[in-house]
């Protein structure tokens, strides 16, 4: 049924998500079914939509992301209004110029316009990251044509770092990071670091990430915890890109649920 849904769904294609139809899901979408691909396609910086080194496997029903190719796995389908929850966690290895730094990956919403509009690699969207103590922020991807924003109420610290902080003042970004609001101020971009809020569990063991889109608001949460929290989201709907970035990541789930 699900693959019969997915042949019907409308894609983004080049055109801003706000202003393209897209699918509110009334029921439990399963975007990845713990068998194969269906209803996704993969885009790397190197070999566009070939994935000659297998970077994204479907491997005893679970998705394993290698990390050695830049890119992503994004869904042939826009939606709009949903509560994406997933399951990951962090495998061994992470390569290339990252190999000693933080494991490093996201799942971007609202990805919309071309493939490899930000340097060739991912769509512009509203990532809610993933990286080690940094699980939750925002990054808004900008390539210069949809030109996504998003607005949160913020606080600064003492070095000038943003992060979410209800009732603080609301900032808009074109793009950049909103932190989550308990990311360690001491963070430093090395291999398994640890904050001392992080909620995110150690190495190895599984998370659940959930990112809740309604009309132009986004929440994420980290392990049952609001970590952060944006409004007037641009574009309001889209595709949703997971990335590969240098780390190897596992996800045993990626359902969608109505907002």
């Amino acid at each position: 049924m699900l693959r019969r849904t997915f042949l019907a769904l409308p894609s983004l294609a080049a055109l801003p998500a706000a202003e393209a139809e897209a699918i509110r899901p009334t029921r439990r979408v399963r975007l990845f079914n713990g068998r194969n691909l269906d209803g996704w396609y993969t885009w790397l910086k190197e070999h566009r939509a070939e994935d000659p080194n297998q970077v994204f496997r479907v491997v005893n029903g679970q998705l394993r992301i290698s990390g050695v190719d830049w890119g992503g796995i994004a869904t042939k389908a826009a939606f709009r209004d949903y509560r994406l929850i997933t399951e990951w966690r962090w495998g061994g290895p992470a390569h290339g110029n990252r190999a000693q730094a933080a494991r490093d990956s996201g799942i971007l919403v609202h990805a919309s316009g071309e493939d490899g509009a930000y340097g060739g690699i991912w769509l512009e969207s509203i990532e809610a990251q993933i990286i080690e103590g940094g699980a939750g922020d925002f990054i808004v991807v900008s390539g210069g044509k949809v030109n996504p924003s998003l607005t949160c109420e913020v606080r600064k610290d003492a070095k000038g770092e943003t992060y979410w902080h209800k009732g603080g003042e609301p900032m808009t970004r074109t793009r950049g990071r909103f932190n989550w609001y308990g990311r360690d101020p001491e963070w430093k971009d090395v291999l398994g670091f640890r904050g001392k809020q992080d909620l995110e569990k150690p190495m190895g063991q599984w998370n659940r990430q959930e990112v809740v889109c309604h009309g132009d608001t986004i929440t994420i949460l980290v392990n049952g915890t609001v970590v952060n929290m944006g409004a007037q989201a641009y574009p309001s709907a889209g595709k949703i890109q997971i990335q590969s970035e240098g780390a190897e990541i596992w996800f045993r789930r990626i359902d969608l649920y109505p907002a």
